[in-house]
This record gives C-alpha cells, structure tokens and sequence, in this order.
C-alpha cells in the first residue's frame, strides 16, 4: 500500500503507511470478519501474496474492493471473477456495489459485467464513482 502505484488510486490513503497503520489495517478488517461473517481475503498465487480483495459490508451493502501488488495489476480480473462466482453462491449478497475514485479511468470491465453506474457518492471527504452488480 506504500507503493505510489496502488496509493495513486486511493485517496483515503492519506497516512504513512508504517507498523501501526499496518496493525490498525489489520484490526479493522479482521473486525469485519467477526461482525459480518465476511470481509477481505489475502490473495495468493503460486504461494506468493498478490493483494488483498474481497467483500466489506458498507451499511446495508456488500462493496467489492481489490488492491493487488503492481507486479499483479494484470490479474485483477480472474481474481475478482473468482469473487464474484462467491457472491453470486452466498445468498447474503444479492448485489456487489463498488467504490471507484474519479481518477480509475479503464472501467470497460465492469461494464462488461453488467455493473450500472448508480453516481457520484462522497465518502469520508473523498469522491467516488459508485457501481453496482447484481448477483441474484
């Protein structure tokens, strides 16, 4: 998350990303697991890390996000049709909403998907262009 090339497209990520961000990162999500009974995975290919994705519960909504190692840009759409299948099988998400900054400019896929454009939506200060996929 440090790196200039994931951190271009996360405008939350207004900190130094050091040990306690790391830490609280983690907290938050491991969190997420215990509320809600989901949250991100870790992803790994080859037993080598490749990013973090998955579901968060955003109010009533499951958001999809996925933040992958620059080595791993280009694999970011099997990765996440791996996701989606898991959505479409757990009757908890019946859509998958998406929280994309103004700055994501290749959305040709999630149009391919058939992911609507609901509109713009401000979330702790920051623009995003908001999506959303049904499942079922």
């Amino acid at each position: 998350m440090s790196d200039p090339r994931v951190a271009e497209h996360m405008p939350l990520l207004t900190f130094e990303w050091d040990e306690a961000a790391v830490a609280k990162f983690i907290a938050t999500k491991e969190a997420c697991w215990s509320r809600d009974g989901l949250g991100h995975w870790a992803i790994l290919q080859d037993n080598q890390y490749v990013g973090w994705g998955g579901f968060q519960k955003e109010g009533d909504e499951w958001d999809y996000g996925l933040v992958l190692k620059p080595n791993s840009f280009g694999h970011g759409v099997r990765i996440s049709k791996k996701a989606f299948e898991f959505a479409v099988a757990d009757e908890r998400i019946p859509y998958v909403t998406f929280l994309l900054p103004p700055s994501r400019k290749n959305l040709g896929a999630l149009k391919r998907l058939g992911a609507e454009f609901v509109g713009e939506i401000s979330y702790d200060g920051s623009t995003f262009l908001k999506y959303q996929l049904k499942t079922k």
